[in-house]
């Protein structure tokens, strides 16, 4: 039996989403149209802010750098598995691969930590509103945006150079539908062991740091509203925190439960079903959530459809 690696390797075939020829234009036509609501959606969304004076603050900063960070990521993934329903063969190189990977990571983990960002400029809102303009000012903001991109980059970086490292032997069938780290260790002949501990220790940290991030910043928020007298100032302040804990706890328990389940639970089937959600179906519910559970936002959709109709 051959080894090749990297330098070798003429392609792989991308096994996609199912092999039920029925299901095939069905599907095509489900995704392409979740695809085609997720960059409009996402689109809108940082036309919205860019266009609106009254959400020029920190909070919508994030909100559309989310935004933009989702139309990427789906953008990474989603063609490919939409050419994988009209042909016969999805065949791609093993740079193309690695180039797919490599730009997924980098979405995926920013996302992580661009929500514990969120988590944090709530947590100052709601916790120290009066010293909320010093502390999320223009410069920290974009600081901290700056941090959130780099921790991709590197673990983009780290998992991508270690994967290429891989032999392959045999079937160049890979049991997914876009190029990611598990199809790839189980196709590989070569030890996959270190990958193994890079999945585990920066996927581990990758999850484990933004959740607790969270949690930490939820528990300060609930004290302070709990503290809140009026009715109404506590129903503002959860409205404020809402749509953030629903995106929150939707990617990073899809993440976990494709990720970090034990090594008997594994199944290529449940794990395509688990991925479709947080590569396709997050991207596109992102802007939905934030939007219908956003009065700012509504009111700034309104004005500029309003806007548009008079002229």
């Amino acid at each position: 039996m051959s080894t090749l690696n990297y330098s070798s390797v003429p392609g792989f075939i991308l096994e996609g989403l199912t092999k039920r020829p029925e299901l095939q234009l069905p599907l095509f036509l489900l995704f392409l149209g979740i695809y085609v609501v997720t960059v409009v959606g996402n689109l809108g969304m940082i036309l919205l802010i860019a266009n609106s004076s009254q959400l020029h603050s920190p909070m919508y900063y994030f909100l559309s750098h989310l935004s933009f960070i989702d139309l990427c990521y789906s953008s990474v993934t989603t063609p490919k598995m939409l050419v994988n329903f009209v042909s016969e063969k999805n065949i791609v190189s093993f740079l193309g691969c690695m180039t797919q990977l490599y730009f997924f990571l980098i979405f995926v983990i920013a996302e992580g930590y661009l929500l514990t960002t969120m988590a944090y400029d709530r947590y100052v809102a709601i916790c120290s509103p009066l010293l909320y303009n010093v502390i999320m000012s223009h410069r920290v903001c974009s600081m901290m945006t700056a941090v959130v991109y780099s921790l991709g980059l590197f673990g983009a970086t780290v998992h991508t150079t270690r994967m290429s490292m891989l032999s392959f032997c045999g079937s160049h069938t890979v049991s997914h539908y876009f190029c990611d780290i598990l199809p790839f260790v189980d196709l590989s002949c070569s030890s996959t062991h270190i990958n193994e501990i890079l999945l585990f220790i920066i996927g581990g940290v990758n999850t484990l740091a933004p959740t607790l991030a969270v949690l930490i910043s939820y528990v300060f928020i609930l004290s302070s509203i709990l503290r809140i007298r009026s009715a109404e100032g506590r129903s503002k302040a959860c409205g404020t925190c809402s749509s953030h804990l629903v995106a929150v706890g939707i990617f990073l328990g899809s993440i976990t439960f494709m990720y970090f389940k034990p090594p008997s639970g594994n199944n290529m089937e449940q794990e395509k079903v688990s991925s479709v959600f947080y590569t396709t179906v997050i991207p596109m519910l992102n802007p939905l959530i934030y939007s219908l559970r956003n009065k700012d936002v509504k009111n700034a959709l309104r004005r500029v459809v309003g806007e548009r109709l008079q002229s």
